[in-house]
C-alpha cells in the first residue's frame, strides 16, 4: 500500500507512516475521487466526495465559525481540495483527539504549524507547499468522527487560461473587423489543439452563439521558422482544427471558414522570441 502514497512530498508521507499505518485508495472511494496527492487519508476511510479546482479561494476557521457555521479568519486562493472521508463499514473508529494529533505531528515534521484548534470540530494548519509558497489544510471532523473533511489550498497565483472574452472579441470585431488571439496553442509543428485552448476556444462559441449573424473567417498564422511552403500549410491546417471544434460544438459550418497566412503577415519582429510568439497567432476576421 505504501508505494501507491509515495508523493513528491516525501518527508510527508514518512510522517505519516511515523504516527500510524498509511491508507491506500479504498475500494469504497466515489468514483473519479482520489485525495491530495501529498497528504493522505486516515486509514479505514473512504472518500465520499471530492471536489478539485485549478484554481478557488477558500476562507480558513482561524477565527472560528459564524452563526451559519462558515469560516472566519484567512482567505487563501490558489489550488483547491476538498475531500470528504466516511467511515468503513466495521472500521475501528478514532478519537477526534488521535486524528488531528496524527496530522500535527505528520505536518510538524515537514514545517508546519497548527493555526488553530477546536477541541470539538477540528484545526487549521499552515506548512510549506512542496514546490515552493504555502499549503493550508482544514481539518473538520462530524458525525462523532464518523467523518471528517479536508480542506486544502496549495497558495498560488491563477493562471489566466482566457485571453480574450467573447465580450471583448465582440467590441473588437464590431469596431476592426478582426481579433488576434494568442491562447489558442497548438502542438509543436501540428495542428493539433492543445487541452489549454479550450477555454478561449469556448468564448469563440460563446461570441457566435451571442452574435448570430456573425460569420468568422479562421485565419492561421505561423513565425518565419521553417520555409513559406510547409508554414502555409500548417497555418491552413491549423486553421481547420479550431473550424472542425466549433462545428463539432454545434456551430453551423456555414459561418465558418479556415485560411492560412503562414508567415506572410508578421506582426512583430521575428528576430527575436517574443516577436515570433506574436506572431504564432489565430485571428478571427468577419466576412
Amino acid at each position: 500500500m505504501l508505494k501507491n502514497l509515495i508523493r513528491p512530498c516525501l518527508a510527508l508521507v514518512l510522517a505519516f507512516c511515523a504516527a500510524t499505518v498509511l491508507a491506500a485508495k479504498d475500494p469504497n472511494d466515489a468514483e473519479g475521487t482520489a485525495d491530495h496527492p501529498e497528504v493522505p487519508r486516515f486509514p479505514g476511510y473512504h472518500i465520499d466526495a471530492a471536489t478539485h479546482n485549478d484554481y478557488n479561494e477558500f476562507v480558513f476557521a482561524t477565527k472560528g465559525f459564524d452563526a451559519m457555521a462558515d469560516g472566519k479568519g484567512d482567505t487563501r486562493s490558489g489550488k483547491f481540495w476538498e475531500i470528504r472521508y466516511v467511515i468503513n463499514d466495521g472500521a475501528r473508529v478514532p478519537s477526534l483527539v488521535e486524528i488531528i494529533n496524527n496530522y500535527e505531528n505528520a505536518f510538524k515534521k515537514i514545517g508546519g504549524r497548527m493555526v488553530r484548534k477546536d477541541p470539538r470540530q477540528g484545526a487549521v494548519f499552515q506548512m510549506p507547499g512542496a514546490s515552493g509558497g504555502e499549503r493550508w489544510v482544514q481539518l473538520d471532523i462530524y458525525s462523532q468522527n464518523y467523518g471528517y473533511m479536508l480542506n486544502i489550498v496549495d497558495v498560488g497565483a491563477m493562471a489566466q487560461k482566457v485571453e480574450v472574452s467573447a465580450g471583448e472579441m465582440a467590441d473588437a470585431i464590431k469596431k476592426s473587423g478582426v481579433v488576434a488571439l494568442h491562447g489558442i496553442l497548438f502542438d509543436t509543428g501540428k495542428a493539433t489543439l492543445k487541452p489549454e485552448s479550450e477555454p478561449q476556444l469556448v468564448e469563440i462559441i460563446a461570441l457566435l452563439k451571442r452574435e448570430a449573424g456573425l460569420r468568422l473567417s479562421i485565419e492561421g498564422h505561423t513565425d518565419n521558422v521553417g520555409d513559406k511552403k510547409s508554414n502555409l500549410e500548417l497555418s491552413r491546417k491549423r486553421a481547420e482544427s479550431v473550424v472542425k471544434y466549433l462545428s463539432d460544438k454545434g456551430i453551423d459550418g456555414k459561418r465558418l471558414k479556415a485560411d492560412g497566412k503562414g508567415d506572410a503577415v508578421p506582426v512583430a519582429d521575428n528576430r527575436s522570441e517574443d516577436g515570433r510568439a506574436t506572431n504564432r497567432r489565430v485571428e478571427l476576421v468577419r466576412f
